[in-house]
């Protein structure tokens, strides 16, 4: 689960470790299939309570002794709690827009750490989640996992093609957004709609020629000369925040 998607994605589970992923997937409903622990590394109280509820409700588990929990850790320091997670994932047709400021749509990421950023921003504002167009972009990868701080199983993931998308859109008539180095008007020029659909391009190419067809608006991150690119995280997460300025405004 580590260290092989296909294996992850063909049991439909993930590996998390760590009392604040622990408690989050918890606290969201995730289903646990495994818990694993250790008496002695555990000492966070709301995570010891935790495992004995699971305990008692008959989720499997593992009481490992610390060094054998620091074997499959990949923390600095292990606490002592891990569990194997149902992945889960929604098809976009099942799903109504909502409420939320606004939805991120992704193709492709490079860095698994831009996803996490992404994620704790998305949360941080109340977005409703993340469209991922294909099968490129692994919500459930431990690095992003990690880099997500526990916000991960507060967000939906939807899946879906980019026909999907755009009929998803029409339908619900959404405003959509994409964001591109030759954009039109600054990201924060834009009256943006609530929920707005934010596509952010992979890290190298950008948007596909199809994506951009299917933008309302392109908008530009403003850059010093000399200055081309931006982290995807970071341009992420200031158009995020730029959505969830207008609306709450």
């Amino acid at each position: 689960l580590q260290r092989d998607r296909s294996y992850r994605d063909r049991h439909g589970q993930l590996f998390v470790e760590g009392v604040r992923n622990f408690v989050a997937a918890v606290d969201h409903g995730h289903t646990v299939d495994a818990l694993l622990y250790s008496e002695r590394l555990l000492t966070a109280p709301l995570a010891r309570k935790l495992v004995r509820q699971l305990k008692r409700a008959g989720v499997p588990f593992a009481r490992l002794t610390p060094e054998a929990f620091r074997t499959i850790s990949r923390a600095e320091r292990a606490a002592g709690v891990a569990a194997i997670l149902r992945q889960r994932i929604d098809t976009l047709a099942n799903l109504a827009p909502g409420g939320a400021p606004c939805w991120v749509v992704l193709r492709q990421v490079r860095a698994p750490g831009n996803l996490g950023t992404l994620v704790r921003t998305a949360a941080a504002i109340g977005a409703a989640g993340f469209i991922l167009l294909g099968n490129d972009v692994d919500p459930f990868d431990p690095a992003v996992v990690r880099a997500s701080m526990g916000a991960l199983f507060g967000q939906t993931f939807a899946r879906t093609s980019l026909a999907g998308l755009r009929h998803w859109a029409s339908q619900h008539r959404l405003m959509v957004v994409g964001a591109s180095p030759d954009g039109t008007l600054d990201y924060d020029r834009v009256r943006y709609t609530r929920p707005t659909l934010l596509i952010l391009g992979e890290e190298r190419g950008g948007l596909t020629a199809e994506e951009r067809a299917l933008c309302h608006q392109l908008v530009r991150i403003p850059m010093a000369a000399g200055t081309d690119s931006l982290n995807l995280g970071v341009a992420g997460s200031l158009l995020m925040y730029a959505v969830a300025r207008d609306i709450s405004s």
